[in-house]
């Protein structure tokens, strides 16, 4: 069986054939020249005030300066005016109510620039020719003065207010008006087209080079607000570091201080009661704990691109040796635990276990001798935790220390991160209650699982 190959040559219609460069290249001026010209071209776009920190405007009293503000717009109206006297002063005198109309015409356009750039500009193309029509008796074709002094400032103006391709494409479209009003009503009058090609070009490349400067200028504040931001940065980098060292010098040289001698305490009594080796024992394992929290929590604060060390998390299958700690650091701690235990989010495990150290941790400060509680509740929708303590005894020897509340602070940072909630407050026995909730979503349980 004998294949056949068909081969579909596209129609020159056919909107799926492919499109040659120069096809596309075209499309896209023409897409530039609807996005400039055309589109939303009368919307309304008032001139700002210009700025008054300038080396000149700056040193002005402080009316001046709001009428410098207003400049700009001064500006306008006065070429405006001379735009409506400019057939009248070539003359010499005023010419009836055509001149009148035909001032008005080339006025218009300039005061437009004000609230509708783009707008402008095809008024003042409209306005060219009624001007031409309106007095035909003066032989300067296709702009008489008011014209052309109309149809320059507007493209000025508008270059200034849009950008440079908005002005090419008028310069373009001024150009085929010119070579269109040549080639339909060339009769050997003076015809004012190079004179407005040419003056307009010049005018034009110089506002094209006064955007690209100004581009260019924000570009390089842009770029000097970047690189401020990276000093900044650094400097705080830098500064956390040495913050770091100084915490790891002061901080880990005593904890490695208390470390030796809780172990060599033991040795300097003779025949130590077994409950003093037991507390020495906790000590020291407290010690040595708590240097190398310190030394991994440090390396976060001193560079971003800290790696954290390969050793597992705490969990909360890790209570009861923490509840054991804190035993052994003579605080009396029960724990119930009600609900289905399950394996939870890394996250929301070590959450868990650091909410319920610290809150422990203020019992040991806040109200030695007090008893304490830890209820771990599995439910449905995530997790729930509630440590209380009772009041602190009354004739105790151990006096509460001061705190100054990072500790609640943490815990309630770690809940917020997990979109949990947390309340906390004293109890109706004089003591001091932690309640927190951690959401689990069933997807996150099950993927752990």
């Amino acid at each position: 069986m004998t294949e056949t190959t068909q081969t579909r040559t596209p129609h020159p219609g056919d909107a799926s054939a492919p499109r040659s460069p120069e096809y596309r290249l075209a499309m896209d001026a023409l897409g530039g020249l609807r996005q400039d010209l055309f589109h939303d071209a009368f919307a309304y776009r008032p001139l700002p005030p210009m700025a008054t920190d300038g080396p000149l405007t700056r040193r002005l009293p402080g009316r001046l300066r709001s009428y410098a503000a207003r400049l700009p717009h001064a500006v306008v109206v006065g070429v405006a005016v001379i735009a409506f006297l400019g057939d009248s002063m070539a003359r010499g005198f005023l010419n009836g109510p055509l001149t009148l109309l035909s001032g008005l015409a080339c006025a218009v356009p300039v005061l437009a620039t004000l609230v509708r750039p783009v707008g402008a500009f095809w008024m003042s193309m409209a306005a060219t020719p009624v001007t031409a029509v309106l007095d035909s008796s003066f032989g300067e074709w296709p702009w008489l003065p008011g014209a052309f002094i109309c149809h320059w400032t507007v493209l000025v103006v508008v270059a200034i207010r849009t950008r440079p391709r908005a002005a090419a494409w008028m310069w373009v479209l001024t150009a085929a008006y010119a070579v269109l009003w040549a080639g339909a009503f060339g009769d050997g009058q003076y015809n004012t087209s190079a004179p407005m090609l040419f003056l307009s070009a010049l005018a034009l490349l110089v506002v094209a080079v006064w955007h690209v400067r100004r581009e260019a200028r924000q570009e390089v504040t842009a770029q000097r607000t970047v690189t401020e931001h990276e000093r900044s940065r650094r400097t705080l980098l830098e500064e956390r570091t040495n913050i770091a060292r100084e915490l790891h010098d002061v901080v880990a040289h005593h904890m490695s201080v208390v470390a030796i001698q809780a172990e060599a305490a033991p040795y300097r009594v003779e025949n130590p009661p077994a409950e003093l080796e037991r507390a020495f024992v906790t000590i020291r394992e407290n010690a040595v704990a708590a240097l190398t929290e310190l030394r991994r929590v440090l390396g976060v604060v001193r560079a971003e691109d800290y790696e954290a060390p390969d050793a597992p998390q705490p969990t909360l299958a890790d209570l009861d040796a923490l509840l054991a700690n804190v035993r052994d650091a003579g605080l009396t701690v029960d724990k119930a635990v009600t609900g289905a235990v399950r394996e939870l989010p890394p996250g929301v495990e070590l959450s868990a276990y650091r909410i319920v150290q610290e809150a422990l941790s203020n019992t040991l400060r806040h109200a030695p001798g007090a008893t304490a509680r830890v209820e771990v509740s599995y439910v449905l929708g995530g997790l729930g935790l509630r440590v209380v303590n009772g009041p602190v005894p009354a004739p105790s020897l151990v006096k509460p220390s001061p705190g100054a509340g990072h500790g609640i602070t943490g815990m309630r940072e770690r809940v917020t991160m997990l979109n949990g909630e947390m309340t906390t407050g004293p109890t109706d026995e004089q003591g001091f209650e932690v309640a927190v909730f951690l959401p689990v979503t069933a997807a996150a349980s099950e993927g752990d699982a």
